[in-house]
């Protein structure tokens, strides 16, 4: 018997579509945003809020890793120095936020040992004196944010399964949603708490919204992977030292898993038209993209002519930053 013949594809299978919180958040907020984003993948000088965000939760994992008895506010501060050191060692371009000349030793064992007892980092090079004033009340600031930490919780009780951890599964059959979780606790029952750091302050209820579709996100892929809802969705608020705790249940987020398939075919609807339409709103004020805007009286790149979406997880797939 002759084995029947199999006409080969020609190259590797195409990729299905993708999404993580930050995404899916962009293409609500601006489909042309997301195109700049993810098609287009212009880049983007991250803003000093976006880097003391950062800062703050490279140093709340780092608090972690200490035994449990060593996580006090002190321990956090020291941290403060050695943890930039390290994020400018992986983005140079990170100093640029400050247009500091000088440099912070970039192995963060040295680091840490040029820190002074406070945390107040050591600069090399002598920088100019209003930079290096503006690099000391920025990592003044991350101090600051940490401390609104301790006042909401005890990370001496604590000790989470997994964090910074980058998490995914896949929904209605092909679409891969993934994104990185900041900590996720397990209790002795089982149960799980999902923990998102926010250095901004508390927001306004439509604002509060946003920040709990990217913690249902979560949620969806825990219940999908683990067959667990979440008991607890909590963001913690570390400008106001404030927490807001919500609990989600399955009809929830099997409902919000069809509005994630419907936005995603909406993604890729507009992808193959090459139609992302700019949707002005109050949030304009902060876009980097302003001069390629139709809104502003710009013109978008052309369209590129390669699918430049990442298939894999990457930097603009951080949702760490808020």
């Amino acid at each position: 018997m002759t084995a029947p013949t199999v006409t080969p594809l020609p190259g590797p299978p195409l990729p299905g579509p993708s999404l993580s919180p930050s995404r899916a958040a962009d293409f609500k907020t601006c489909p042309l945003l997301f195109r700049f984003r993810t098609v287009d993948r212009l880049p983007e000088q991250p803003s000093a809020d976006q880097a003391r965000g950062t800062l703050v939760h490279a140093v709340l994992e780092r608090l972690f890793d200490l035994p449990a008895a060593e996580r006090t506010p002190e321990a956090a501060a020291a941290l403060v120095a050695p943890s930039w050191a390290a994020l400018l060692a992986d983005e140079p371009s990170l100093a640029d936020i400050f247009a500091v000349t000088a440099r912070l030793s970039a192995d963060p064992a040295v680091a840490a040992a040029e820190a002074d007892a406070t945390g107040q980092a050591v600069l090399l090079d002598a920088p100019p004196a209003d930079d290096a004033a503006r690099l000391a009340a920025f990592l003044g600031s991350a101090r600051t944010l940490l401390d609104g930490y301790f006042a909401v919780e005890d990370p001496r009780r604590l000790e989470p399964a997994e964090r910074e951890a980058l998490i995914s599964a896949t929904v209605d059959e092909e679409l891969l949603i993934r994104g990185y979780i900041d900590r996720l606790d397990v209790s002795p029952a089982g149960d799980l708490r999902v923990v998102d750091y926010k250095t901004g302050g508390a927001p306004r209820e439509a604002f509060e919204g946003r920040a709990l579709f990217q913690l249902k996100f979560y949620a969806l892929v825990l219940w999908r992977t683990r067959g667990v809802v979440p008991r607890v969705l909590r963001l913690v608020y570390l400008k106001d030292a404030e927490v807001c705790d919500y609990s989600p249940d399955a009809d929830e987020l099997e409902r919000f898993e069809r509005t994630l398939v419907a936005l995603s075919q909406a993604i890729e609807k507009a992808k193959r038209d090459q139609d992302f339409r700019p949707k002005p709103s109050r949030l304009c004020g902060w876009c980097n993209h302003q001069a390629l805007c139709p809104e502003f009286g710009g013109t978008p790149p052309p369209y590129p002519t390669v699918d430049t979406t990442p298939l894999e997880a990457t930097a603009a797939d951080d949702d760490r930053l808020g």
